[in-house]
């Protein structure tokens, strides 16, 4: 099926986000200002406005709130590029890169080096990375009736495809169950996350784990776009279309990562998804002249939901992501 592009290719330099001024049936491109740089030059973020022919809701999906996490990218691309604009209902608000500093310079953190999504809301009279996200916060986020927020693992990690969600809240469950991930953590919002802080604000939100750092991930690609699909069908955004049911996702109750007691290289044995039994050899540690110096085990039975994959680490370095199941 093809549509007809009723995208507006100008991209706009924009101060605020009104999206009373961007035109129903169209895809409006904006470049929306949220600091200045060393120079007076203008810091923005790219904000794609999706606003559909007929009322409803603001439906926001962020992406990249950590530079290196760039899979969300191609998610939002490919969904604004498939979307009937005549039947969607309401307006999708689509951030495919918060952490811009974060991007260009290809790390996690902002160019203060914060970590932006532990500080959320910020402040607006704070240092940099405090002010920026506090003026996303603001002018963006506030606006939003759903949010997804998009992530990867981290360097040197790798993840399922996993979400976390509240899952006592009635419609954060059904948002979390139509992603269809592998594996579902029940998570309530922490301060300073961007999920935390819409939830704070009475906005259903979910977090969205689609792969690896640093790289786009195909597979996970296509199965998180079809979550969303499903998610705005739900909230009657879009049509419903017909999906080939899929796996049951593993549904954990908490989680926690083990961390190495001592250096060295570093050898991580389940895979993600894995299911590992209490005491089963999960990892070891070799000192530089091949010598095993540490062989760790599961603490209890679980699931494998991230691990490591850096074979070098000094002490405190992460080795696996452990979900407890929910039974």
């Amino acid at each position: 099926m093809t549509y007809r592009d009723t995208r507006d290719h100008a991209v706009k330099l924009v101060h605020k986000l009104d999206l009373d001024y961007c035109p129903r049936g169209h895809i409006s491109r904006m470049r929306l200002v949220l600091y200045h740089d060393g120079l007076g030059e203008p810091g923005c973020i790219p904000v794609l406005a999706a606003r559909g022919e007929k009322p409803g809701p603001v439906f926001g999906i962020t992406a990249a709130i950590h530079g290196n996490e760039v899979n969300g990218i191609p998610v939002i691309h490919k969904l604004l590029n498939n979307i009937d604009l005549s039947k969607l209902r309401g307006t999708l608000v689509c951030i495919p890169v918060v952490n811009v500093p974060g991007m260009l310079m290809g790390t996690r953190a902002f160019n203060d080096a914060t970590d932006l999504n532990t500080i959320i809301p910020g402040r607006e009279d704070g240092r940099d990375g405090e002010v920026f996200i506090n003026r996303f916060c603001k002018m963006v986020v506030e606006q939003f009736d759903y949010l997804v927020d998009l992530h990867t693992a981290s360097f040197g990690r790798v993840n399922s495809l996993y979400v976390r969600a509240d899952m006592t809240d009635e419609v954060t469950a059904v948002m979390a169950r139509l992603q269809r991930p592998e594996i579902i953590l029940h998570n309530t919002p922490s301060d300073g996350t961007l999920r935390g802080y819409a939830m704070e604000l009475g906005i259903p939100s979910i977090t969205v784990e689609v792969g690896n750092p640093h790289r786009f991930h195909p597979e996970y690609i296509r199965r998180a776009l079809a979550g969303l699909r499903a998610v705005l069908s739900e909230v009657k955004m879009i049509p419903k279309r017909q999906r080939a049911p899929g796996p049951t996702p593993i549904l954990c109750k908490r989680s926690y990562w083990l961390y190495a007691d001592h250096g060295g290289l570093l050898e991580v044995f389940p895979k993600v998804t894995e299911l590992v039994e209490k005491n089963q050899e999960i990892a070891r540690l070799l000192d530089i002249y091949g010598d095993v110096t540490r062989v760790y085990r599961a603490p209890e039975t679980g699931v494998v939901i991230g691990k490591s994959v850096h074979p070098v680490g000094q002490t405190g370095a992460r080795i696996l992501h452990l979900g407890i199941l929910d039974e």
